[in-house]
């Protein structure tokens, strides 16, 4: 599996598109925004879309969602069932965070924990990550050793979990229980900034850390 990180939104969110080597199938990962921009590196890598693939409910992560499904003609999968608050309030999130109106939708599948997602001869595992919302979620490609984590871990730090829904209790418990278990070796690709490992984090991330909880 090939990747590449497409900064999108003033935000600097990291929509990740994804492609099977073999077959040129890919997924694209939280369009917040700036469609032209990813349909431009999906075009650079010559690859064919089957689908949008959304972590969680917030604007910057799912702005762009609507047009780039429409202009491809592909479904809109994700998050969890939870997050539908969030997207039932996009034109309230949209004043909040001074982005133009985008109207509420909805996707044409909801995810839980345990389900797959397949494109050419990738596989995603779904994970359910609670905590910065109640209905984010997370991909893991085993084979690849990747897992695209949204804003639930970054490089450093965790994701916030004043928004409305939001627990740093349930967030902590998602981190230790989903993440960590994937393995040291794995590298997580957060919603904002860089990527890291989990081992790396595990060992090192003060927000995570046993004795400061």
């Amino acid at each position: 599996m090939q990747y590449v990180i497409i900064s999108v939104t003033p935000y600097l969110q990291n929509c990740t598109l994804l492609w099977c080597d073999k077959t040129k199938e890919g997924m694209v990962v939280d369009p917040g925004g700036d469609v032209a921009r990813i349909l431009s590196a999906v075009q650079k890598q010559g690859v064919t879309l089957k689908g949008i693939l959304l972590t969680h409910g917030h604007l910057d992560h799912v702005g762009g969602s609507v047009e780039l499904a429409k202009q491809l003609e592909i479904p809109i999968i994700g998050p969890h069932k939870a997050d539908k608050f969030w997207l039932d309030a996009l034109f309230e999130q949209s004043r909040a965070f001074g982005f133009p109106p985008h109207e509420p939708f909805l996707p044409q599948r909801w995810l839980i924990a345990g389900d797959t997602i397949n494109f050419g001869e990738i596989t995603l595992e779904v994970r359910h990550c609670p905590g910065h919302t109640p209905g984010h979620i997370v991909f893991f490609n085993a084979e690849s050793r990747l897992v695209l984590v949204g804003d639930v871990l970054f490089k450093g730090s965790v994701g916030r979990t004043d928004f409305p829904q939001g627990n740093h209790k349930t967030l902590i418990s998602s981190i230790k229980s989903q993440l960590w278990t994937l393995g040291d070796a794995v590298t997580f690709i957060p919603g904002h900034g860089e990527n890291s490992t989990i081992g790396e984090e595990r060992r090192t991330n003060p927000f995570v850390d046993e004795h400061l909880l």
